[in-house]
């Protein structure tokens, strides 16, 4: 039976589990104390200060978001002392923090500010020195700013215990104290693969996704340049968010109207590159399957995974699938199929994508993934970005219509939508496999065992009288563990899902930014979640080999999955890293 504590905290007894903290109790009994550097499960280190209350029967204070709770404590959180306390600490931290709020990418979505409106700090008693830090901009996709980091140690609790990279640190002590990447190198220097989970840590703008809006403008400014656009399943579920819309809402319909206002000559949708992707990858599956051939078969739609295999363990390369992402494929198929098609010079079109994920502006520039000299894809907004350019063209985007994505590229399946969450690429592929493997079209298309929050699950799926072992990982620290398992031989796995951030793309570093007080009162994860395995369920048909859309191109194109044409548009390679990077 569960050992309970009874306490008092701001005159309100209160009952709790034994080892809960006095901010979670706090807020049990909706008692609000202030946090910064605090994120739930990620970073409860009691280092900013703000958290702090007073405990009957003892000198100073006490960090609520750390000090666990006691048989008969009697807590304070709001006395003069403590909100004086709480005043100087905050103004101590502004006087070090840039001011450039207006310009700022975090401006009214910056936990800092709101303390200081919360707080009514109107001035700054403390001036202190400032040393003016330079910014790190030579990633392809993440932006560090020292000037806009409060030391909160967010971003280096998520990217060395959660995702087991390590790529930033504290560095030096006392006011020399920093967050700097080893040797002061530039991310683009280090083991970052680009997840873009320490920009969601990041309680200010000190990480930011790099921008490339402008280039975006420029091009659908210019009447010779043919602008497409594309849209992966997990932006669908949270672009809404930023529009003051219930976390998970899914606006497709809005967001395709508002992409055709925006200017784009088309609007394509990835699900169906993602429909394409299942195609050549369970085709794939099958016939190493059948052969035993580089088995397990591993997973590669995630840019941020494929960069942390190629760095951490290339002799596993071989293992990994030689499909491209879905919005690389869908790239490929919209400057060849499409602009054969349409009698468009491919070198006339540019390819944007709308991404939930930082690593895609990484991934767009890599030499592998082009055709004939011209990259797949041209340019990667995150869900962010695209926002900011629904807002600056004066959008109203709560009122716009539905709309539907053009063809021949936008019509998609179920199964693709899914692709958002961890375990929906590897439900997508065995939902193809056993039909293909059995010659049947079988009614079992829901394989639950993939599916759910856990960073590792494993399952063992019988098609055709055969046992499949498969696992999903999510969270490059799940990855790890999954790798030495195979590495020391300890797991006989034949299929393998990894997505770099936990939880899926729907969590990706280009998503909606949640502060801490929502990560930890809200389930973010499964709301986006659900909202795609709602969509796949109302689609009329859930499994990608039944795409029309699909079916047509490589009748008159591809020929067939594993085709010459298919292996030159849809597949590539990839190489050790290590040496590279």
């Amino acid at each position: 039976m569960e050992e309970l504590v009874n306490l008092t905290i701001d005159n309100q007894k209160i009952t709790v589990p034994k080892g809960t903290t006095i901010l979670q109790a706090a807020k049990q009994a909706g008692i609000d104390i202030p946090t910064l550097c605090f994120l739930k499960d990620i970073n409860e280190i009691g280092d900013c200060r703000m958290c702090i209350v007073k405990v009957e029967g003892r000198r100073g204070f006490a960090t609520s978001c750390i000090q666990k709770v006691e048989e008969g404590m009697v807590v304070k959180t709001n006395t003069p002392e403590i909100m004086e306390a709480r005043h100087v600490i905050l103004d101590l931290i502004i006087s070090n923090h840039d001011k450039d709020c207006l310009t700022c990418s975090r401006m009214g979505n910056c936990e800092l500010q709101q303390l200081a409106k919360k707080f009514n700090i109107q001035s700054i008693e403390f001036k202190g020195e400032r040393e003016e830090c330079t910014i790190d901009d030579l990633s392809p996709a993440i932006v560090r700013d020292p000037n806009k980091c409060i030391l909160c140690r967010r971003c280096v609790a998520v990217c060395k215990n959660v995702q087991k990279i390590g790529a930033i640190d504290c560095a030096n002590r006392g006011f020399e104290s920093n967050i700097s990447t080893s040797y002061g190198k530039s991310l683009s220097e280090t083991t970052c693969v680009n997840c873009g989970q320490c920009i969601q840590a990041c309680p200010t703008a000190a990480l930011h996704e790099k921008e490339n809006i402008d280039d975006v403008w420029a091009k659908l400014k210019d009447p010779d340049t043919y602008v497409v656009v594309q849209t992966a399943p997990a932006v669908r579920v949270a672009l809404g968010e930023e529009f003051d819309m219930p976390i998970g809402t899914n606006v497709t319909g809005k967001m395709v109207t508002a992409l055709k206002r925006l200017g784009f000559d088309k609007v394509f949708d990835t699900n169906t590159g993602a429909d394409f992707t299942i195609m050549e990858e369970a085709y794939e599956f099958i016939e190493r399957f059948k052969e035993h051939d580089n088995l397990p078969m591993m997973t590669s739609c995630c840019p941020g995974w494929i960069k942390y295999i190629e760095m951490n363990y290339p002799d596993m390369l071989p293992h990994l699938s030689s499909c491209k992402s879905p919005h690389e494929m869908l790239g490929s198929l919209i400057k060849s199929y499409y602009a054969k098609r349409e009698n468009i010079d491919p070198e006339k079109i540019y390819v944007v994508s709308v991404m939930p994920c930082i690593a895609k502006k990484y991934e767009n520039q890599r030499k592998e993934l082009s055709n004939a000299g011209l990259q797949d894809v041209d340019c990667v907004l995150t869900t962010r970005e695209l926002a900011r350019m629904i807002k600056y063209a004066n959008i109203r985007f709560d009122n716009l219509e539905d709309s539907e994505f053009d063809n021949p590229l936008g019509d998609s399946t179920g199964a693709a939508a899914i692709f958002g969450s961890t375990g929906g690429v590897m439900e997508a592929a065995l939902r193809t496999a056993q039909d293909t493997l059995t010659g049947n079209d079988l009614e079992k298309i829901d394989f639950k065992a993939v599916r759910g929050e856990k960073g590792i699950k494993k399952a063992t799926v019988n098609i055709n009288g055969t046992d499949i072992k498969v696992v999903v990982a999510s969270g490059l620290g799940n990855a790890q563990k999954i790798m030495e398992e195979i590495k020391s031989g300890k797991a006989d796995y034949q299929f393998v899902e990894i997505m770099a951030c936990p939880g899926g793309c729907v969590m990706g570093g280009g998503q909606p930014i949640k502060n801490s007080t929502i990560r930890a009162e809200v389930d973010v994860r499964k709301l986006r979640a659900d909202s795609l395995y709602s969509i796949d369920e109302k689609s009329t048909l859930r499994k990608s080999h039944e795409n029309p859309v699909v079916k047509n191109v490589y009748e008159e194109y591809l020929e067939a999955p594993g085709s010459y044409r298919a292996e030159k548009l849809l597949h590539t390679t990839y190489g050790n890293r290590r040496e590279k990077d």
